[in-house]
């Protein structure tokens, strides 16, 4: 039996950033009160944390500057993948080395690859990787989908424990489910869809909206785990219109405009990303007031 990572909600952190890098203080402040609202795991440079335009050197700070303002308290789980595996290969080794507790691993975006590649390539970052692996399939983002046969090959590898399934398709999830059983934990990559994910034995959500939302989005997770699943579903389709609000624009544009409402950074993306459109932004505003969110 494999370990499980966490259990309940990750949240996949924004990386604060301004003209002159990564902001530490607006990081710091931003963990602590993670931790201090319950969250159970915290995602460094992932999607949300802008990865893909981080320097390698920035990369590497971040990993380093979360594991150690995290102290232990809560799993610390590494963006480490890429389309470049030598560099996630060498990217995975120094997260071990700092003490990252596991890795998530995005497909092959751009280049993409085969059912034949993605096995290939996983399993070589997991067979460098210390700690745990999990993979992370967003076909929307990558144009490339990790099909539940091909998870199933790769479950049988000691290094990789789970995967956030972003695929929005509940069916493959299901499947996924069916092929992989206890080889592979399953996380909802998709804020939607984390109590339809966990009914189908799902362990948790790796979370945009818990960026705003820690406590509850965790919360929402263990009523499930707990077997209250009516207040996990009040919960889940109480914040669907914030959800919603949260991706009307490409992932992270609106979670910045809303984490600098709230005071936990600057709303500072780079390029190709760029500030939200004003009318997206004031649906944004009134569906963070609706939800009970001051700021």
């Amino acid at each position: 039996m494999k370990n499980t990572v966490f259990l309940g909600a990750a949240t996949a952190i924004i990386t604060p950033l301004n003209e002159k890098g990564i902001d530490f203080a607006a990081f710091e402040k931003l963990i602590e009160w993670q931790i201090a609202e319950g969250i159970d795991a915290i995602v460094v440079a992932g999607t949300t944390g802008e990865g893909s335009t981080l320097t390698d050197e920035e990369h590497k700070a971040a990993i380093k500057f979360c594991v150690d303002t995290v102290a232990g308290r809560v799993p610390v789980i590494a963006g480490t993948g890429s389309n470049d595996i030598a560099y996630a290969i060498s990217l995975t080794k120094y997260a071990c080395e700092v003490g990252a507790d596991a890795m998530l691993l995005v497909t092959p975006y751009y280049n993409k690859a085969t059912q034949n590649g993605l096995i290939k390539s996983f399993t070589a970052v997991a067979d460098v990787s210390a700690k745990p692996c999990i993979l992370y399939n967003v076909p929307s983002r990558t144009g490339c989908n990790l099909k539940p046969e091909t998870c199933a090959v790769l479950a049988k590898h000691p290094n990789i424990v789970a995967i956030k399934e972003a695929s929005g398709d509940i069916s493959q999830v299901a499947a996924i489910s069916r092929l992989c059983g206890d080889n592979l934990d399953i996380y909802s990559g998709n804020d939607d869809q984390i109590v339809p994910v966990m009914s189908l034995g799902g362990k948790g959500v790796i979370s945009v909206l818990s960026n705003l939302l820690p406590r509850e989005t965790s919360q929402m997770c263990h009523a499930y785990l707990t077997g209250d699943v009516d207040t996990a579903r009040d919960m889940q389709l109480k914040y669907l219109p914030l959800i919603d609000s949260l991706f009307c624009e490409v992932n992270p544009i609106p979670v910045k405009a809303a984490m600098s409402a709230m005071g936990y950074c600057d709303n500072y993306l780079r390029l190709p990303l760029t500030p939200m459109e004003d009318a997206n932004e004031q649906r944004l505003l009134a569906d963070m007031r609706e939800a009970g969110i001051k700021f």
